[in-house]
């Protein structure tokens, strides 16, 4: 059931506005700076290309649902957004008007996702799928061990992806090789909440709530994605050792346990994450 409305005064909304554009612009930094004189970065600007979210919308602060904020007039004729008596609130009857059948989809996958147990057998083996057996590597950098290196820690494993969106990039030789065919009709019944990339995904239903998101929620499951996203990539084949990103070698025995601690730590921040993301998306903001 939603909670009840509450008024925020303008100089609160605007202090929380204010830090919230301080620390969005903190984590984008990078993005902006290197895109101003044309340079990329294989692993920082994956959350810019993959999920094609400009650094500009994270600036822009929601407080959700249920929320007014008092003096807001300059708000007003922003999308999604309704007058009150007390200022303005966002519009959250149109907006899950609009959107209902995406509300209902996300919040189908969260809760499947949250209601799974977690596994942390994988071992990052999915970066490897990609590249088995091709010669065409996603990213411009060198493979740590070699192509046939590659292909050797591949055989030597069990691919055991739960993730359709990181399966889908698996070689023609290495998709067979998974414990399970993966597919999108598939994804609510196969997400598990300890895969690195379903809790890298809680930036982009974060972002598909719209305004029904708050500001710091986002802020949250981005930076919990950009975090994942850099030991996706040391403990991927590649070799960035150059670009300052030190390997985890899940190849080895010490590599692999190290890989589960970070798989167990970010399943943990993930949680309340997904679990507020959830009731957003079902229509309850309480508990």
């Amino acid at each position: 059931m939603i909670a009840a409305v509450s008024v925020l005064d303008r100089a609160e909304w605007r202090d929380r506005e204010a830090a919230h554009v301080d620390r969005a612009d903190g984590l984008t930094a990078g993005r902006r700076e290197r895109a101003a004189r044309g340079a990329t970065h294989p692993v920082d600007d994956f959350l810019y290309t993959y999920y094609s979210y400009k650094p500009s919308l994270l600036r822009r602060w929601h407080p959700g649902g249920g929320t007014v904020l008092a003096d807001g007039d300059e708000r007003a004729s922003w999308r999604w957004y309704r007058p009150r008596p007390e200022g303005v609130e966002v519009d959250e009857d149109a907006f899950r008007r609009e959107r209902g059948p995406l509300l209902r989809a996300v919040a189908g996958i969260l809760s499947a996702t949250a209601g799974r147990e977690a596994g942390f057998g994988c071992f990052g083996m999915h970066e490897w799928a990609m590249v088995y057996r091709d010669r065409h590597t996603r990213h411009a950098v060198p493979l740590r061990l070699g192509a046939a290196g590659t292909d050797e820690v591949v055989e030597a494993h069990e691919l055991r992806c739960t993730h359709f969106d990181a399966y889908r990039f698996f070689t023609a030789d290495a998709e067979p090789r998974n414990t399970v065919r993966l597919s999108r009709e598939q994804q609510a019944t196969q997400e598990q909440p300890g895969c690195l990339h379903a809790n890298m995904d809680l930036y982009k239903w974060a972002v598909k709530l719209g305004p029904l998101t708050p500001g710091e929620l986002l802020l949250d499951a981005f930076e919990l994605a950009r975090d994942i996203r850099v030991v996706d990539m040391r403990a991927s084949p590649y070799d960035l050792r150059d670009w300052g990103v030190e390997p985890i070698p899940v190849e080895t025995y010490a590599g692999k346990r190290m890989y589960a601690a970070q798989q167990r730590a970010f399943a943990a921040r993930a949680e309340p994450i997904r679990a507020a993301l959830r009731r957003i998306a079902e229509g309850s903001r309480s508990g």
